[in-house]
Parts: C-alpha cells; structure tokens; sequence
C-alpha cells in the first residue's frame, strides 16, 4: 500500500470512529497488524478523534496502595496475590490520616484524579468504612475526584460508596472472556462485569480496563475493546504487563512499542469518547515512544504504581509540555 493509501484508510477509520460507527473485527485485526512504517500515520488518525473529544488536555491521576499483599486470589499477573513469590511489602488497610496525606500529595503532582486501590478479593465491611471515612474529609477539604479500586463489591458496598462521594471505581476486566482462566481461577470474567454494572447502577462513573501481554491473542485484544465498548466505561486504562520475578507469568516478556502503540490506536477507536489512559507498565513497552502514546491516549498515571515504580513525576510533566499539551487538572 502506498503512503498515501494507508493515510487514508487510517483517515477514514478515524472518522467512522467520529461518527460512532464500531470497528469490524477485520478492522481492529489490521490496525494491530499495521506495517511499522505506517505507524505516525496510524497515530495522526487515532490523534484526530482524541482531539476531537478531549483537544490537547491530559488527565493525570495517582495511585496509592492502600492495602498491600496478604491477597488470596491468583491472579498470575499481580505480585500480591497468593501465588506469587515476589519480595512485596504487606501490610493492611491504611490509616484515614495516611489516605489523606495521599490525597495531598496527588494535588502536589498536578493529578485531578486520586485512586484509592487496595488488594483483596473485594473489602470487608470494616475496610468500606475506613474508606469510606477518609473520602468524605477528601471531598470536603480538597479539590480532588476519587476513583476507589477495592475488588469484588456487594450492591449495598456500592451504594455506600457513592453515597460517601467516591467518584469512579475501577474493576478492570484485564483480559479476554476466552483467555480469563488462563490468569486467574479464584473469580470469573462475568463477576467483575457484575461489579462494574453495580457501580454504575449507584451513580458512580465505570472505570474498567486491560493488561496487554498475557497471552491473549490480537482478535482477543479487539474482543476486550468490544467488551468495554458494551460496558460503557467512561475510563479505560491500558496496561502493559510488567513481567515480575516470582509471578507466574515471570517470563511473559513485553510488548514491543509500537505494537503498544497500535493498541492504544485500537481502543481509540473503539471507545472514541472514552478516558483512554496509558497505564501501569508504560515506561517498560513504551520506553523512549511514551510521548507518542498520549495522541491516543488522554489520560496517564504519575509516580509509582502498586508495586512498581513509574517514570519519575517531572519528566512525565516535562513530556506533557513538550508535546504542546496541557494538564487537565480537577477532571474526572
């Protein structure tokens, strides 16, 4: 195909995408499969329906972790989980002064979002209150969204919640329904779709995402897009799976950069209107091509992540700038 060729058939699933059209499956096969020299041009399409939704603003968010290890799921991808043998920090439920200096500290990286993630299958009683507790004195004293990360939820764990002034939760879907026990057997792919049809039946926004690297094939990796497509979430991290020693899947490996990039391309388009962020593993696939990601994506993690350290908070702030971009603080 000549230069010119590809431009425009990348042109034109951009603006399908615009006009609310969902990609075919062959579609979303060649956008995963498109030659690498074809890649700015993929990313000048998938650059014009981000513009169109979210012009050149970024969204910046930070994660704490609330709750570290001392998990009984095994999931082969988290080095919390029982399975696992990585050296991580245990420890249980932070304190409400320790959450709030969290909260702080989120304000002092310029994120609008402040995530509040803690491991477990899903929170005892106990803990939903201790939450609960430190985001109504966030809401009431800082200028802060709260995205909750706390796992499998009752329906009345999400009523209460919402009613405490959690903005967003995350329960991300992570991989194919074919490919979900192959990474874990202690929960199912329909439980975490209930939890995010719960969260959004009490008001709360849906924030559901992926890991890419596990195995999955790419007509998998379209079907994941498809299933947030359905699910409606109004934000989607793409992770990239950091492969941790003593994980189960150790030696996954990474996923090559631009292929990284196509991905985001891909759910770009699927999900035109959505929070696409380029989340945990980013600094390990993308490497030097982290700038390219974000005319796709709109929306990145500052600082570490659960278990991993992230790029340092600066550069990403440096990067932001030197793209002609703008932080988009305060902004769910």
């Amino acid at each position: 195909m000549t230069t010119m060729g590809a431009e425009m058939e990348w042109q034109l699933l951009a603006d399908k995408a615009l006009r609310g059209e969902c990609l075919t499956l062959e579609a979303g096969h060649a956008v995963l499969e498109a030659n690498d020299d074809e890649l700015l041009l993929l990313m000048h399409a998938a650059f014009k329906v981000r513009k169109h939704f979210y012009s050149k603003k970024v969204k910046l968010n930070m994660i704490i972790n609330a709750k570290s290890g001392l998990c009984p799921e095994d999931c082969g991808y988290c080095s919390q989980s029982i399975v696992s043998t990585a050296p991580v920090k245990k420890y249980p439920l932070l304190d409400k002064d320790t959450l709030l200096s969290g909260a702080r500290e989120a304000i002092a990286r310029k994120a609008g979002t402040y995530c509040i993630v803690a491991s477990g299958k899903g929170p005892t009683d106990k803990e939903l209150d201790q939450v609960a507790d430190a985001v109504r004195e966030i809401r009431k004293t800082m200028p802060l969204k709260i995205c909750a990360c706390l796992g499998i939820l009752r329906d009345d764990q999400a009523r209460r919640l919402a009613e405490a002034g959690v903005h967003r939760y995350n329960h991300n879907l992570n991989t194919s329904k074919a490919n979900y026990p192959a990474i874990t057997t202690t929960h199912t792919f329909e439980q975490r779709i209930e939890t995010v049809e719960k969260v959004k039946a009490h008001g709360m926004s849906p924030c559901s995402g992926v890991i890419i690297g596990m195995g999955e094939t790419n007509q998998e990796i379209v079907e994941m897009a498809y299933a947030l497509r359905e699910l409606d979430a109004d934000s989607i991290p793409i992770n990239f799976l950091n492969s941790i020693p003593g994980t189960p899947l150790q030696h996954a490996g990474r996923t090559p950069s631009t292929k990284a990039l196509k991905v985001l391309a891909l759910f770009r388009f699927i999900c035109p209107s959505k929070e696409i962020r380029v989340a945990g593993g980013r600094e390990i696939s993308l490497r030097t091509l982290q700038p390219l990601s974000l005319f796709a994506a709109n929306s990145l993690f500052v600082g570490d992540y659960l278990t991993t350290t992230g790029q340092d908070i600066p550069a990403d702030h440096q990067m932001i700038e030197d793209l002609g971009f703008e932080i988009e603080q305060n902004a769910l």
